[in-house]
């Protein structure tokens, strides 16, 4: 069973948002206690840059895991403000704490977000 906080918002691409889901709000985003157990092992992580855009539903970065390189999807519209640079030292973060010292960029959002679903939902959706 995974871990489904229900404070966060969540995507279809299993990325997690952390804050006011608001046009000018700034937010945290990550992957989901359900991909890290999917992915397995964490050994790379190619995080966007400080500065770029990033558009809903669109690859914005990847992770690398001893079994496959998936690709990580923005969960919102807006410019990355802040990534998590621990992240290249220590990808393992993501397995080992992916709602808290394992996130991956802050974004500040720039259109309204169309796709993002409750705990509730998203529990649904990884049944």
């Amino acid at each position: 069973m995974s871990n489904v906080p229900s404070n966060l918002k969540y995507s279809k691409d299993h990325e997690w948002v952390d804050g006011e889901v608001a046009v000018g709000a700034k937010v945290k985003i990550g992957i989901t206690d359900y991909a890290q157990g999917a992915l397995g092992d964490i050994v790379y992580v190619q995080l966007p840059k400080v500065g770029d855009s990033v558009t809903e539903g669109a690859v914005c970065g990847e992770i690398e895991s001893t079994k496959s390189v998936s690709e990580l999807f923005s969960p919102v519209s807006g410019k990355v403000v802040a990534v998590n640079s621990q992240l290249d030292a220590a990808p393992e973060t993501l397995n080992s704490d992916p709602y808290g010292a394992g996130w991956i960029a802050e974004i500040e959002i720039s259109a309204p977000s169309s796709g993002l679903m409750d705990a509730a939902g998203y529990s649904a959706l990884i049944g």
